[in-house]
């Protein structure tokens, strides 16, 4: 199993920057897909962005490309989210995901709140 802590989400305004940082434990991280949804209220949660085990291959979702960027560092088992020129849009419930076929395990959720 894997146990994940997010951490990193606050109150931001629009055009501003955060970075999300997800710390896992338990298992052998690299060997886990890693990524990030969200929920904002009233609507389903929805998938981020992933990275493979080795960080080689990432993907966005539609409203996020160019904007957002998954990173992990294997050595510290942590994935990062980095979020630039946030829009009120974003505003969500932020989760962290670690996949192995077939189990998946999820964080709490950290809170994106992108306000003036």
């Amino acid at each position: 199993q894997v146990q994940l802590v997010e951490s990193g989400g606050g109150l931001v305004q629009p055009g501003g920057s955060l970075r999300l940082s997800c710390a896992a434990s338990g298992d052998t991280f690299s060997m886990y897909t890693m990524k990030w949804y969200r929920q904002a209220p009233g609507k389903e949660r929805e998938l981020v962005a992933y990275i493979t085990p080795s960080g080689g291959i990432t993907n966005y979702g539609a409203s996020m490309k160019g904007r957002f960027t998954i990173s992990r560092d294997n050595a510290k088992n942590t994935v990062y989210l980095q979020m630039n020129s946030l829009k009120p849009e974003d505003t969500a419930v932020y989760y962290c995901n670690a996949w192995l076929y077939p189990n998946g395990y999820w964080g709490q959720g950290t809170q994106v709140t992108v306000s003036s």
